[in-house]
Protein backbone atom coordinates (compact mmCIF):
# COMPACT_ATOMS: atom_id res chain seq x y z
CA UNK A 1 0.00 0.00 0.00
CA UNK A 2 2.54 2.31 1.13
CA UNK A 3 4.95 2.04 -2.38
CA UNK A 4 1.96 2.32 -4.17
CA UNK A 5 1.26 5.34 -2.66
CA UNK A 6 4.61 6.98 -3.34
CA UNK A 7 4.19 5.39 -7.15
CA UNK A 8 0.66 7.24 -7.49
CA UNK A 9 2.48 10.87 -6.19
CA UNK A 10 5.70 10.00 -8.45
CA UNK A 11 3.05 9.68 -11.77
CA UNK A 12 1.32 12.62 -10.67
CA UNK A 13 4.80 14.37 -10.47
CA UNK A 14 5.72 13.66 -13.54
CA UNK A 15 2.39 14.55 -15.60
CA UNK A 16 3.84 17.79 -13.89
CA UNK A 17 7.06 17.44 -15.83
CA UNK A 18 5.88 17.06 -19.02
CA UNK A 19 3.72 20.45 -18.53
CA UNK A 20 7.03 21.93 -17.39
CA UNK A 21 8.84 20.21 -20.22
CA UNK A 22 11.88 19.11 -18.14
CA UNK A 23 13.36 15.94 -18.38
CA UNK A 24 14.15 15.55 -14.61
CA UNK A 25 13.79 17.64 -11.66
CA UNK A 26 16.04 17.54 -8.44
CA UNK A 27 14.15 17.99 -5.17
CA UNK A 28 15.96 18.82 -1.92
CA UNK A 29 13.14 20.51 0.34
CA UNK A 30 12.83 18.24 3.55
CA UNK A 31 9.17 17.20 3.47
CA UNK A 32 9.16 17.43 -0.03
CA UNK A 33 11.80 14.73 -0.38
CA UNK A 34 10.28 12.63 2.40
CA UNK A 35 6.65 12.85 0.59
CA UNK A 36 7.67 11.42 -2.54
CA UNK A 37 10.47 8.91 -1.19
CA UNK A 38 9.46 8.10 2.35
CA UNK A 39 13.06 9.07 3.32
CA UNK A 40 12.02 10.63 6.97
CA UNK A 41 15.84 12.53 7.59
CA UNK A 42 15.54 16.20 7.84
CA UNK A 43 18.14 18.92 7.20
CA UNK A 44 19.72 20.99 10.49
CA UNK A 45 19.76 23.95 8.36
CA UNK A 46 19.48 25.64 4.72
CA UNK A 47 23.37 25.06 4.04
CA UNK A 48 23.28 21.54 5.47
CA UNK A 49 21.57 18.61 3.50
CA UNK A 50 20.94 15.22 4.25
CA UNK A 51 20.29 14.66 0.58
CA UNK A 52 18.45 15.22 -2.21
CA UNK A 53 16.34 13.54 -5.42
CA UNK A 54 16.43 13.14 -8.92
CA UNK A 55 13.76 11.96 -10.53
CA UNK A 56 13.57 11.50 -14.29
CA UNK A 57 11.08 10.21 -16.41
CA UNK A 58 11.53 6.66 -15.81
CA UNK A 59 14.22 6.46 -12.99
CA UNK A 60 14.29 8.08 -9.31
CA UNK A 61 17.59 8.02 -7.55
CA UNK A 62 18.02 9.52 -3.94
CA UNK A 63 21.74 10.97 -3.43
CA UNK A 64 22.64 11.22 0.08
CA UNK A 65 26.75 10.75 2.09
CA UNK A 66 27.49 7.62 4.34
CA UNK A 67 25.59 9.03 7.40
CA UNK A 68 22.31 8.30 5.51
CA UNK A 69 23.09 5.62 3.31
CA UNK A 70 21.71 2.40 5.12
CA UNK A 71 18.30 4.81 6.34
CA UNK A 72 17.67 5.55 2.98
CA UNK A 73 17.66 2.46 1.46
CA UNK A 74 15.38 0.83 4.14
CA UNK A 75 13.11 4.10 3.85
CA UNK A 76 13.10 5.03 0.24
CA UNK A 77 12.86 1.05 -1.52
CA UNK A 78 11.88 2.84 -4.84
CA UNK A 79 14.81 4.77 -5.03
CA UNK A 80 18.22 3.66 -6.30
CA UNK A 81 20.61 5.27 -3.27
CA UNK A 82 23.59 6.52 -4.35
CA UNK A 83 25.81 7.80 -1.54
CA UNK A 84 28.47 10.37 -2.53
CA UNK A 85 31.78 11.71 -1.06
CA UNK A 86 32.62 14.82 -2.11
CA UNK A 87 29.37 17.10 -1.18
CA UNK A 88 25.58 17.25 -3.04
CA UNK A 89 27.00 19.42 -6.26
CA UNK A 90 29.70 16.59 -7.45
CA UNK A 91 27.17 13.63 -6.27
CA UNK A 92 24.68 15.11 -8.55
CA UNK A 93 27.08 16.06 -11.74
CA UNK A 94 28.38 12.67 -10.99
CA UNK A 95 25.34 10.50 -11.09
CA UNK A 96 24.21 12.49 -14.18
CA UNK A 97 27.57 12.09 -16.17
CA UNK A 98 27.18 8.36 -15.65
CA UNK A 99 23.97 8.29 -17.55
CA UNK A 100 21.37 10.14 -20.05
CA UNK A 101 22.10 13.66 -19.53
CA UNK A 102 18.91 15.69 -19.17
CA UNK A 103 19.24 18.78 -21.43
CA UNK A 104 16.69 20.81 -19.18
CA UNK A 105 16.66 19.75 -15.11
CA UNK A 106 14.38 21.41 -12.73
CA UNK A 107 15.20 22.56 -9.59
CA UNK A 108 13.20 23.82 -6.37
CA UNK A 109 13.79 27.73 -7.00
CA UNK A 110 12.79 28.50 -3.26
CA UNK A 111 15.02 26.09 -1.56
CA UNK A 112 18.51 26.20 -3.54
CA UNK A 113 20.75 29.13 -2.21
CA UNK A 114 22.09 30.97 -5.07
CA UNK A 115 25.74 29.98 -3.83
CA UNK A 116 24.52 26.23 -4.34
CA UNK A 117 22.68 26.96 -7.64
CA UNK A 118 26.02 29.19 -9.09
CA UNK A 119 28.17 25.88 -7.58
CA UNK A 120 26.09 23.60 -9.89
CA UNK A 121 25.49 25.60 -12.84
CA UNK A 122 29.28 25.82 -13.69
CA UNK A 123 29.43 22.10 -12.72
CA UNK A 124 26.81 21.09 -15.46
CA UNK A 125 28.33 22.97 -18.03
CA UNK A 126 31.61 21.51 -17.50
CA UNK A 127 29.33 18.08 -18.62
CA UNK A 128 30.06 16.40 -22.21
CA UNK A 129 26.29 17.45 -22.52
CA UNK A 130 25.61 20.86 -20.79
CA UNK A 131 22.56 20.97 -18.52
CA UNK A 132 20.18 23.66 -18.66
CA UNK A 133 18.83 24.69 -15.00
CA UNK A 134 15.10 25.35 -14.90
CA UNK A 135 13.50 26.83 -12.21
CA UNK A 136 10.50 25.19 -10.42
CA UNK A 137 7.90 26.89 -7.44
CA UNK A 138 5.66 24.60 -6.01
CA UNK A 139 5.67 21.44 -8.05
CA UNK A 140 5.59 18.93 -4.85
CA UNK A 141 3.92 21.36 -2.66
CA UNK A 142 0.71 21.84 -4.64
CA UNK A 143 0.23 18.26 -4.90
CA UNK A 144 0.89 18.02 -0.87
CA UNK A 145 -2.10 20.67 -0.78
CA UNK A 146 -4.48 17.53 -1.23
CA UNK A 147 -4.40 14.72 1.82
CA UNK A 148 -4.64 11.60 0.77
CA UNK A 149 -6.89 9.25 3.36
CA UNK A 150 -3.34 7.80 5.09
CA UNK A 151 -2.78 11.36 5.62
CA UNK A 152 -5.46 12.80 6.84
CA UNK A 153 -5.77 9.77 9.00
CA UNK A 154 -2.24 11.03 10.51
CA UNK A 155 -3.30 14.28 10.93
CA UNK A 156 -6.51 13.35 13.42
CA UNK A 157 -3.84 11.47 15.04
CA UNK A 158 -1.78 14.11 15.64
CA UNK A 159 -4.55 16.75 16.60
CA UNK A 160 -6.41 14.47 18.64
CA UNK A 161 -2.98 14.13 20.54
CA UNK A 162 -2.49 17.78 20.46
CA UNK A 163 -5.94 18.20 22.52
CA UNK A 164 -4.42 15.88 25.14
CA UNK A 165 -1.20 18.14 25.37
CA UNK A 166 -3.35 21.71 25.66
CA UNK A 167 -5.75 20.11 28.14
CA UNK A 168 -2.95 18.68 30.07
CA UNK A 169 -1.20 22.67 29.94
CA UNK A 170 -4.30 24.34 30.80
CA UNK A 171 -4.54 21.83 34.00
CA UNK A 172 -1.19 22.63 34.73
CA UNK A 173 -0.89 26.58 34.66
CA UNK A 174 -1.65 28.84 37.31
CA UNK A 175 -0.63 31.80 38.48
CA UNK A 176 2.87 32.12 39.95
CA UNK A 177 4.35 30.41 36.95
CA UNK A 178 6.21 31.98 34.40
CA UNK A 179 5.37 31.67 30.56
CA UNK A 180 8.57 29.62 30.40
CA UNK A 181 7.63 27.22 32.79
CA UNK A 182 4.59 26.52 31.09
CA UNK A 183 6.32 26.02 27.33
CA UNK A 184 9.00 23.52 29.50
CA UNK A 185 5.80 21.61 30.33
CA UNK A 186 4.18 21.90 26.93
CA UNK A 187 7.80 19.85 25.50
CA UNK A 188 7.63 17.51 27.76
CA UNK A 189 4.05 16.68 27.94
CA UNK A 190 4.46 16.62 23.97
CA UNK A 191 6.99 13.32 25.14
CA UNK A 192 4.74 12.07 27.49
CA UNK A 193 1.64 11.71 25.21
CA UNK A 194 3.77 9.58 22.78
CA UNK A 195 4.36 12.66 19.84
CA UNK A 196 7.24 12.64 18.09
CA UNK A 197 8.24 16.53 19.09
CA UNK A 198 6.47 20.13 19.02
CA UNK A 199 5.69 21.00 14.94
CA UNK A 200 7.07 24.30 16.63
CA UNK A 201 8.21 25.99 19.79
CA UNK A 202 5.11 26.33 21.84
CA UNK A 203 3.38 30.10 22.24
CA UNK A 204 3.09 30.82 25.49
CA UNK A 205 2.02 34.61 26.18
CA UNK A 206 0.34 36.40 29.06
CA UNK A 207 -0.56 39.57 29.77
CA UNK A 208 0.58 42.48 27.50
CA UNK A 209 2.61 39.77 25.97
CA UNK A 210 -0.45 38.03 24.93
CA UNK A 211 -0.45 41.05 22.22
CA UNK A 212 2.35 39.57 20.06
CA UNK A 213 1.11 37.45 17.44
CA UNK A 214 4.63 35.06 17.60
CA UNK A 215 5.35 35.73 20.99
CA UNK A 216 8.09 34.17 22.69
CA UNK A 217 7.75 32.74 25.81
CA UNK A 218 10.17 34.67 28.62
CA UNK A 219 10.25 34.60 32.64
CA UNK A 220 7.29 36.83 32.75
CA UNK A 221 4.79 35.65 35.39
CA UNK A 222 1.47 34.41 35.13
CA UNK A 223 -1.41 36.67 36.75
CA UNK A 224 -5.23 35.95 37.28
CA UNK A 225 -7.48 37.31 35.43
CA UNK A 226 -5.79 37.84 32.27
CA UNK A 227 -5.18 36.38 28.84
CA UNK A 228 -2.81 34.02 27.99
CA UNK A 229 -2.71 32.95 24.87
CA UNK A 230 -1.69 29.26 24.03
CA UNK A 231 -0.32 28.42 20.83
CA UNK A 232 0.68 24.71 20.43
CA UNK A 233 1.31 21.74 18.03
CA UNK A 234 2.64 18.70 18.16
CA UNK A 235 4.30 16.36 15.30
CA UNK A 236 3.77 12.60 15.02
CA UNK A 237 4.91 10.14 12.44
CA UNK A 238 6.09 13.03 10.75
CA UNK A 239 2.83 15.13 10.67
CA UNK A 240 1.99 18.48 12.35
CA UNK A 241 -0.83 19.57 14.41
CA UNK A 242 -1.48 22.95 15.56
CA UNK A 243 -3.98 24.48 17.53
CA UNK A 244 -4.69 27.92 19.61
CA UNK A 245 -6.61 28.65 22.73
CA UNK A 246 -6.50 31.88 24.97
CA UNK A 247 -7.66 31.14 28.95
CA UNK A 248 -7.86 32.98 31.97
CA UNK A 249 -6.35 32.16 35.17
CA UNK A 250 -9.88 33.57 37.20
CA UNK A 251 -12.27 35.78 35.81
CA UNK A 252 -11.73 37.49 32.17
CA UNK A 253 -11.95 41.59 32.52
CA UNK A 254 -14.88 42.96 31.35
CA UNK A 255 -13.44 44.82 28.58
CA UNK A 256 -11.88 40.96 27.45
CA UNK A 257 -15.50 39.73 27.24
CA UNK A 258 -15.78 41.70 24.04
CA UNK A 259 -12.35 41.04 22.32
CA UNK A 260 -13.10 37.01 22.89
CA UNK A 261 -17.02 37.00 21.58
CA UNK A 262 -15.77 39.22 18.96
CA UNK A 263 -12.81 36.18 17.92
CA UNK A 264 -15.06 33.92 18.58
CA UNK A 265 -17.96 35.13 16.22
CA UNK A 266 -15.54 35.55 13.42
CA UNK A 267 -13.89 32.19 14.00
CA UNK A 268 -17.40 30.42 13.80
CA UNK A 269 -18.27 32.59 10.43
CA UNK A 270 -15.23 31.63 9.05
CA UNK A 271 -15.72 27.86 9.35
CA UNK A 272 -19.52 28.12 8.84
CA UNK A 273 -17.90 29.16 5.39
CA UNK A 274 -15.45 26.72 4.41
CA UNK A 275 -16.51 24.28 1.90
CA UNK A 276 -15.34 22.90 -1.64
CA UNK A 277 -15.07 25.84 -4.32
CA UNK A 278 -15.55 28.53 -1.87
CA UNK A 279 -12.15 31.06 -2.71
CA UNK A 280 -9.85 31.34 0.50
CA UNK A 281 -10.23 34.77 0.18
CA UNK A 282 -13.65 34.78 1.29
CA UNK A 283 -13.59 33.13 3.97
CA UNK A 284 -10.82 35.44 5.57
CA UNK A 285 -12.98 38.21 4.34
CA UNK A 286 -16.07 36.66 6.36
CA UNK A 287 -13.93 36.92 9.67
CA UNK A 288 -12.53 40.32 8.64
CA UNK A 289 -15.47 41.76 8.65
CA UNK A 290 -17.05 40.96 11.50
CA UNK A 291 -13.69 42.23 13.65
CA UNK A 292 -13.99 45.30 11.66
CA UNK A 293 -17.18 45.67 12.28
CA UNK A 294 -16.48 45.61 16.29
CA UNK A 295 -14.32 48.30 15.68
CA UNK A 296 -11.20 46.01 16.25
CA UNK A 297 -9.85 46.01 12.32
CA UNK A 298 -6.65 47.55 13.31
CA UNK A 299 -5.86 44.77 15.22
CA UNK A 300 -5.86 42.15 13.17
CA UNK A 301 -3.19 41.86 10.88
CA UNK A 302 -2.18 38.47 9.87
CA UNK A 303 -4.22 36.20 7.50
CA UNK A 304 -7.02 34.30 8.66
CA UNK A 305 -5.05 30.44 8.38
CA UNK A 306 -2.27 28.17 6.80
CA UNK A 307 -2.08 24.38 5.49
CA UNK A 308 -0.85 22.12 7.88
CA UNK A 309 0.36 18.38 6.65
CA UNK A 310 4.17 17.62 7.10
CA UNK A 311 4.89 21.03 7.36
CA UNK A 312 3.29 22.83 9.99
CA UNK A 313 2.84 25.76 7.03
CA UNK A 314 2.07 25.38 4.19
CA UNK A 315 -0.57 25.47 1.69
CA UNK A 316 -3.43 26.66 1.30
CA UNK A 317 -3.24 30.36 2.70
CA UNK A 318 -6.56 31.69 3.96
CA UNK A 319 -5.23 35.65 3.63
CA UNK A 320 -6.71 38.69 1.85
CA UNK A 321 -4.27 38.48 -1.08
CA UNK A 322 -3.76 35.08 -3.66
CA UNK A 323 -6.93 33.41 -3.43
CA UNK A 324 -7.43 29.90 -4.46
CA UNK A 325 -10.10 27.68 -4.46
CA UNK A 326 -10.79 25.63 -1.56
CA UNK A 327 -11.03 22.06 -2.58
CA UNK A 328 -11.61 18.59 -0.33
CA UNK A 329 -8.68 16.65 1.35
CA UNK A 330 -7.27 20.69 2.25
CA UNK A 331 -6.20 20.65 5.69
CA UNK A 332 -6.33 24.39 7.10
CA UNK A 333 -6.26 26.12 10.23
CA UNK A 334 -9.06 29.22 10.77
CA UNK A 335 -7.19 31.15 13.73
CA UNK A 336 -8.60 35.05 13.83
CA UNK A 337 -7.06 37.31 16.28
CA UNK A 338 -7.61 40.41 18.23
CA UNK A 339 -3.84 41.91 19.64
CA UNK A 340 -4.18 45.53 21.17
CA UNK A 341 -0.45 47.18 22.50
CA UNK A 342 0.48 46.82 25.88
CA UNK A 343 -3.21 45.32 26.93
CA UNK A 344 -3.54 41.77 25.59
CA UNK A 345 -5.01 40.05 22.83
CA UNK A 346 -7.19 36.93 22.04
CA UNK A 347 -6.59 34.34 19.28
CA UNK A 348 -8.62 31.12 19.15
CA UNK A 349 -7.46 28.35 16.41
CA UNK A 350 -9.00 25.57 14.64
CA UNK A 351 -7.10 23.05 12.14
CA UNK A 352 -10.10 21.43 9.83
CA UNK A 353 -10.03 18.92 7.15
CA UNK A 354 -12.74 19.95 4.41
CA UNK A 355 -14.83 17.24 3.08
CA UNK A 356 -17.19 16.77 0.62
CA UNK A 357 -20.17 19.24 1.96
CA UNK A 358 -18.05 21.06 4.94
CA UNK A 359 -15.27 20.41 7.37
CA UNK A 360 -14.14 18.15 10.36
CA UNK A 361 -12.44 19.36 13.12
CA UNK A 362 -8.96 17.92 13.69
CA UNK A 363 -8.57 19.83 17.43
CA UNK A 364 -12.35 19.12 18.76
CA UNK A 365 -10.93 20.40 22.00
CA UNK A 366 -13.95 22.03 23.61
CA UNK A 367 -12.25 24.81 25.88
CA UNK A 368 -13.29 27.78 24.77
CA UNK A 369 -15.52 30.23 26.49
CA UNK A 370 -19.42 31.63 25.24
CA UNK A 371 -19.74 35.39 26.20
Amino acid sequence: MKQFLFAERLAGLRKCMLEKEVDAVWIVQSENRRYLSGFRASDLQITESSGSLLITRDLCFLLTDSRYSEEAAGEASGFAVKTYSEGIVEGLSGLLAEGRVPSRLGFEKDYVTWGLHQELEKRLQELPAPVQLVPLSGIVEDMREIKEESEAAALRASGKMLCAVMEATIGFMRPGLTEREVAWKVEALTREVGAQETAFPPIVASGPNSALPHAVPTDRVLKENEPVILDLGVKLDGYCSDMTRTVFLGEPPDDFNEIYGTVRRAQAAALEAIRPGVESTFVDKTARDIIQDAGFGPFFGHGLGHGVGLAVHEGPRLTPRKSVALKKGMVTTVEPGIYIPGKGGVRLEEMVLITGEGIESMTPDPKVYEF
